[in-house]
């Protein structure tokens, strides 16, 4: 079937259901970045693969907001449908609300599914309605009766994450969140967000592909705890945690029900932008409703000792993982073909060697050339590059591991490069170096410090369409908030055991991609009559490859930062490796 011929289906079920525009995001039930193949009715309705985006289908138009990671991409995929590709960032494009409010008339309906709409999104529907009029309609699935072939729902193992991993029990979690609960006068908590629960209950699942995550829903009081799941999910000792926890449990959709029955003397928190409307809707007007980012996002996002301690050990195992690639990838370049998929499955073979690896924390971006271009490029077997020994070959990767979860690039020369190749790569080096050398007063952002890594770039007149750097959970997403790298305003202080990652990059269509990418730990550096002052470790470590630096444009602080990180890793990761991985390692980190 093809794209086409999915609009035309849909617009059929929006002349059923009296809507206009129809709105179809990314996300699920509980609005995860990642979601299981069952809830990809975005995908399926437009042909486009990456992981955010949204469209509106009216009756004569279709279109697909992407931001720029996915410009390219999208572009590139919806070719021949009738989808128009809206880039975000881009100026003159406006927001897919602005651009419904302009195109609906006087009268006419916004439809979407509640279950996988947020809270947070019904203020702006609300905002273009009053201005024509317009009307707001939450459905059903409508893609239940359209798609289908629709995978089911997943059946996947609910395990325990051991304390000796997570360093805190469920009880102890439990217990840290009513404080904040008693703190801000709440009575109640509703959970939504998938890797929040997991983290709580300190258990994790299968149900999202490379995200250790189970659907579900919890709702907490002062008193008692309810996990709405599918029970037949749970492990024997995951029942046993749960019970020993005093955590109660009810089926996944009962949590309606259950918020509908609270009194009018409740107040319950949630978070507005990982709660769906459904349940919004289910709780009585008279509640008072306090929201908030997620509590347990807060608390997550700042690892204890023994989260850190793990997250070392696993660092240095990906580490290995690593420079066991490059080593087989510089070796076997010319004698066997490689291409982009070979390259992406020997790494995960070489990770799952490692101890406590589950596998990879994201689907690997594996691209050579000008894919490089896409900064979320997924090789496929229908699209699929041989690497070539010359230019260069990115490589975004990381490992889900018992003890942490990891995230890191590498951009390779395979062999001849040209001078703007070699100059960018250059600058993002330059980039990465500078962000990384930060010392920055506490109560500095994300935001605040993320044009560091861009001035090497923004001298030469060049730009990344993207942010800078993300938190990482710990056997939990690849992507964790509240802290991130971005030019979007970000009032979330960098913390002390917060860890987030630095990625600059250069990306030219037609011509080539460049990323390099450590993760880094918040640290205090020193305190003065002006402040605490904070730094970052860096607690990635690989060789950056040394071939395309142009060593001329960087400074001696730089060169003397790049020749201690290498001696840095090679300390780490020598005694874990063969004699002839351990003798390209010291040639890998040779002082420049």
């Amino acid at each position: 079937m093809n794209i086409n011929h999915r609009i035309e289906l849909l617009r059929g079920a929006m002349k059923d259901n009296g809507i206009d525009a129809f709105i179809v995001p990314s996300s699920d039930n509980h609005l995860s970045e990642y979601v299981g193949e069952y809830f990809k009715c975005r995908q399926w309705i437009s042909g486009f693969t990456g992981s955010a985006g949204t469209v509106v289908v009216t009756m004569d138009e279709a279109h697909l907001w992407v931001d720029g990671r996915y410009h390219i991409q999208a572009e590139r995929q919806v070719k021949g449908s009738s989808f128009i590709v809206e880039k975000m960032g881009i100026p003159g494009v406006k927001k897919y609300t602005e651009w419904i409010g302009d195109k609906l008339q006087s009268g006419d309906t916004i439809g979407f599914n509640g279950k996988v709409m947020p809270v947070d999104a019904l203020k702006d529907f609300k905002a273009i309605a009053q201005k024509k009029a317009l009307k707001i309609k939450l459905v059903e699935d409508l893609f239940e009766k359209l798609w289908k072939d629709r995978p089911q729902l997943p059946k996947e193992e609910v395990f325990v994450h051991e304390v000796k991993f997570s360093g805190k029990s469920a009880l102890e979690k439990l217990r840290e969140v009513r404080e904040k609960m008693v703190s801000e006068g709440a009575t109640h908590y509703l959970i939504a967000s998938l890797v929040d629960i997991a983290w709580l209950l300190n258990l994790r699942g299968n149900d999202v592909p490379n995200n250790p995550v189970f659907l579900s829903y919890l709702l907490m009081d002062m008193n008692s705890c309810t996990l709405y799941v599918d029970k037949s999910k749970l492990s024997r000792a995951a029942l046993e945690q749960l019970d020993s926890s005093a955590v109660k449990i009810k089926a996944y959709e009962e949590v309606a029900q259950d918020l509908a029955l609270l009194g009018e003397e409740a107040v319950i928190i949630y978070d507005s932008s990982k709660t769906n409307l459904w349940l919004k809707e289910a709780i009585k007007p008279q509640v008072k409703c306090i929201e908030r980012r997620d509590i347990t996002t807060e608390l997550k996002a700042i690892k204890n000792a023994v989260e850190l301690k793990n997250l070392e050990n696993c660092q240095v195992k990906d580490g290995v993982a690593m420079v066991k690639f490059v080593y087989w990838l510089k070796t076997n370049l010319r004698k066997i073909e490689i291409t982009e998929l070979s390259a992406a499955d020997k790494l995960e073979q070489l990770r799952r060697e490692q101890e406590h690896c589950l596998g990879i924390s994201f689907d690997t971006i594996s691209a050579y050339g000008a894919n490089a271009a896409m900064m979320h490029y997924k090789a496929t077997e229908e699209n699929c590059a041989v690497l070539e020994p010359r230019g260069f070959y990115l490589l975004d990767s990381g490992g889900q591991y018992l003890d942490g979860t990891t995230d890191i690039t590498r951009t390779y020369a395979l062999g001849e490069l040209t001078q703007e190749e070699k100059e960018d790569y250059t600058l993002v080096l330059k980039g990465h170096i500078a962000l990384n050398k930060a010392i920055f007063l506490y109560g500095a952002t994300g935001s605040n410090l993320d044009v560091i890594a861009r001035k090497p770039m923004w001298d030469r007149g060049l730009d990344y369409k993207c942010g800078t750097g993300h938190g990482v959970g710990f056997l939990l997403s690849v992507h964790e908030g509240p802290q991130g790298f971005s030019q979007v305003p970000n009032t979330v202080k960098l913390t002390e055991g917060m860890i987030i990652t630095n990625e600059p990059g250069i990306y030219k269509e037609g011509r080539h991609g460049i990323r390099t990418e450590n993760t880094m730990l918040v640290v205090p550096y020193m305190e003065t009559e002006f402040g605490k002052f904070m730094k970052f470790d860096v607690i990635s470590y690989c060789p950056i490859d040394l071939e395309p630096i142009v060593v001329e444009m960087l400074t001696e602080e730089e060169r003397q930062w790049l020749n201690d990180y290498h001696k840095l890793v090679y300390n780490k990761l020598s005694g874990n490796l063969s004699e002839e991985e351990r003798n390209y390692l010291a040639f890998a980190t040779r002082a420049v």
